[in-house]
């Protein structure tokens, strides 16, 4: 599995945002146990082995939708950048209130590329 997110997908995510002026980026996602939010330390440790994004969740799905043959995806909303200087605790309530004001915009680039991978 050492290409567990479909090239072709992120690459329909990657020139829909860019059309639409929307900030969507490509990284490497760390998916740690949760529910917990990270410690300045753990921010270095994931930075130290490469990581963009840190969650609590997407990779046991995509772990079970590769071990099925199926083609995977998968966004985050950054709700802390986890930068040295810039850190600032985050509340539950404060990473929902993103995700609501986001949902609009991943539900756009969801509903293209499901349109683009059925016709």
């Amino acid at each position: 599995m050492s290409e567990a997110y479909s090239k072709s997908i992120i690459n329909m995510a990657l020139e829909y945002s860019t059309q639409n002026n929307l900030n969507l980026q490509s990284g490497v996602y760390v998916s740690l146990t949760g529910p917990t939010l990270e410690t300045l330390a753990e921010y270095g440790y994931i930075r130290a082995i490469g990581g963009d994004a840190v969650g609590m969740s997407t990779a046991p799905e995509v772990i079970v939708a590769n071990h099925m043959g199926l083609k995977c995806f998968g966004v985050s909303v950054i709700t802390d950048l986890g930068v040295p200087g810039k850190i600032k605790k985050v509340t539950h309530e404060e990473i929902m209130e993103v995700a609501e004001l986001n949902k609009q915009k991943l539900s756009n680039i969801f509903c293209h590329i499901i349109s683009q991978i059925t016709t």
